[in-house]
């Protein structure tokens, strides 16, 4: 069995503790995935109840079947939601904690609902990497999509990003 000591122990967690993602590190073609989460129906009672929204595709199941989906559907919000806590847990966003100064800009399509059952994942890219006129700062825009178990694209939000850069630019 191998002991491991506190100086090793010590050693590896502030060498993991430096490891960031700054703007560089960032540029447009970066792709990476989050884990997934199942939509339930305790997750769309809730919402609707903390947010007001009883809309009767989302808490009447007699009325949702006779919509076009014909049956309940999620919030389109909480699935955005979900979205914003799957991305917030994976490891490249927490390790880009440090470099991010705001989001500045949100934006959200909805091409398929998100039914109660489903399971979701993100897929984040980066679309857009520029500069600004702060050779500390740049601006990096992101496309996140919710991805259903049946591999469809049920959300996509645009989120453009300003963040810290490792290496300010020189000055022009």
């Amino acid at each position: 069995m191998t002991n491991i000591t506190s100086a090793t122990t010590s050693s590896v967690v502030d060498t993991a503790a430096q490891l960031s993602i700054y703007w560089e590190d960032l540029p447009a073609g970066t792709q990476y995935s989050t884990s997934s989460r199942t939509i339930t129906e305790a997750d769309v009672a809730a919402f609707a109840a903390l947010t007001g929204d009883m809309n009767r595709l989302h808490v009447d199941a007699e009325y949702a079947k006779t919509s076009v989906h014909g049956q309940r559907i999620a919030h389109g919000m909480l699935v955005a939601s979900f979205m914003a806590g799957l991305t917030s847990r994976s490891i490249p966003n927490r390790l880009m904690e440090g470099a991010l100064f705001d989001e500045l800009e949100n934006t959200v399509k909805y091409p398929k609902a998100t039914y109660i059952g489903d399971t979701i994942r993100v897929d984040i890219e980066v679309v857009e990497q520029r500069a600004t006129s702060n050779p500390s700062r740049g601006i990096v825009r992101f496309v996140r999509k919710a991805i259903n178990q049946r591999g469809e694209v049920a959300c996509e939000l645009g989120a453009t990003c300003l963040l810290k850069r490792r290496h300010p630019a020189p000055a022009q």
